[in-house]
C-alpha cells in the first residue's frame, strides 16, 4: 500500500459526509507506518465506539475511503474474517457494515462483512500458514492469501462504489 496523508485519506472517502469525514480521529504516528506490510489500512474511531474506517486500493491505483459501523451484536460464535480467512485467528471478528455510494446509499442500502475487529488482516495473511501436507509450499500459500486479502478488500471497494 502507497504512504498515506491526512489530507489523502480525508480526500478518499466514498461513502462519509463532509461532517463524518470531518469528525474523523485518525490514528496517532502514520509516518512511521510500515506502509509495505499492508493490504488496506483500517482503523477504529476512538470518539465514536462502532465508527471505523477502512483505505482500500481500487484497481488502477485509486483509494476507497470506507466508513463502517459496526454491529451492536456480537456473532454468536467463533466468526472467521470474510478477507483474511483465518482459521487461527488471535483476534476478534465482528460485523461491519459499510453504506453504499450515491441514491442507493441514501436510500439506507448497506454492505456488510465479518472483519477483524482492529483491521489485523494484513498481519494475519503474513503468519506462515500450517503445513496441510508434506511437501506444502508455506511461502506460495502465504503469497495467495495476501493476494486473495487485496482482491477481497478491493472487491469490497468496489461493490460499494458500482452498486453491485
Amino acid at each position: 500500500m502507497r504512504p498515506l496523508t491526512d489530507s489523502l485519506i480525508r480526500s478518499s472517502f466514498v461513502n462519509a459526509s463532509r461532517r463524518e469525514v470531518k469528525e474523523m480521529v485518525l490514528p496517532d504516528g502514520l509516518e512511521s507506518t510500515d506502509w509495505e506490510a499492508l493490504d488496506y489500512f483500517g482503523w477504529r474511531d476512538p470518539k465514536f465506539a462502532r465508527r471505523a474506517y477502512a483505505i482500500l486500493p481500487l484497481p488502477g491505483g485509486d483509494l476507497a475511503g470506507v466508513l463502517l459501523k459496526r454491529a451492536e451484536a456480537a456473532p454468536r460464535s467463533r466468526a472467521m474474517c470474510g478477507w483474511c480467512q483465518d482459521v487461527r485467528l488471535p483476534n476478534d471478528v465482528v460485523f461491519y457494515s459499510a453504506r453504499r455510494v450515491g441514491d442507493a446509499g441514501r436510500r439506507g442500502a448497506t454492505v456488510g462483512v465479518l472483519l477483524c475487529e482492529d483491521f489485523q488482516c494484513s498481519r494475519n495473511v503474513r503468519n506462515d500458514p500450517p503445513p496441510a501436507y508434506e511437501g506444502f509450499d508455506v511461502a506460495a500459500a502465504r503469497e495467495r492469501r495476501i493476494e486473495t486479502l487485496r482482491l477481497k478488500a478491493a472487491g469490497f471497494a468496489d461493490m460499494l462504489v458500482s452498486g453491485r
